[in-house]
């Protein structure tokens, strides 16, 4: 249970991807899963979620009117307040969004938009444990083993799977700290692969707060046919 911040929050999704791990030539969070498209599922969680005031979107420059009339407005997502168009990175498209927040925002909540299955509990947590330490990341214990190899992909070393983590979204930040980090980012030519990264770089602590294994990012045409099933199985 989300405890009374007293902080505005407001959401960042990030939605202009390709589809090339799909093989398809449109945007993979467009295609529909049980009639409803991927990106809309990810938007009505935020929608319903008390906790967030507003939502920046991020697509490609040439979906923002079909994604406004398609997705926005069919789906009546009334906290979507500006469609911005995405950098030439995932990085670069955080960055455009973030300086898209109103002045006021507190707290930036960042989540992918082919992940459908977030949940109120795991958007709570993040926030709660940004408002608290500056920094949330959802996350959930490693299945695997995880091998450290080197470039002939010889196995250096076998880290404990204790304290091995796999890392998903929300990553939920003081707005400071976020536009911070990615600002130093931009003028020291650093590129990560999550934001949580950008802010660790700064020697932020970034608290991980646990997920749900269902949180998975829809990537390869098997995890549509996963999601299918999640679907099928709770209707």
């Amino acid at each position: 249970m989300l405890k009374n911040t007293g902080f505005k929050v407001c959401a960042v999704i990030p939605a202009a991807g390709k589809g090339t791990r799909m093989n398809m030539d449109f945007n993979k969070q467009y295609i529909e899963i049980n009639g409803i498209p991927i990106l809309a599922r990810t938007l009505q969680v935020f929608e319903k979620c008390d906790a967030i005031s507003g939502i920046v979107l991020v697509v490609n420059a040439q979906d923002i009117m079909w994604c406004r009339q398609n997705i926005v407005f069919k789906y009546n997502l009334s906290k979507v307040s500006t469609i911005a168009s995405g950098g030439a990175s995932r990085q670069e498209s955080v960055f455009k969004a973030l300086k898209c927040l109103p002045e006021d925002c507190d707290i930036v909540v960042i989540h992918d938009g082919a992940r459908p299955f977030v949940d109120d509990k795991m958007i709570l947590a993040s926030i709660q444990a940004a408002a608290e330490c500056g920094a949330g990341c959802v996350g959930v214990p490693a299945k695997d083993t995880i091998k450290i190899i080197d470039e002939d992909n010889y196995v250096c070393t076998t880290p404990p799977r204790d304290f091995m983590w796999s890392i998903q979204t929300p990553q939920t930040f003081k707005y400071d700290i976020i536009m911070k980090a990615h600002s130093e980012a931009l003028n020291k030519g650093i590129e990560a692969t999550d934001d949580a990264s950008l802010v660790e770089i700064m020697n932020y602590k970034v608290k991980l707060v646990e997920g749900s294994y269902r949180n998975f990012k829809i990537t390869t045409k098997e995890d549509l046919l996963f999601a299918e099933a999640l679907l099928c199985k709770e209707s």
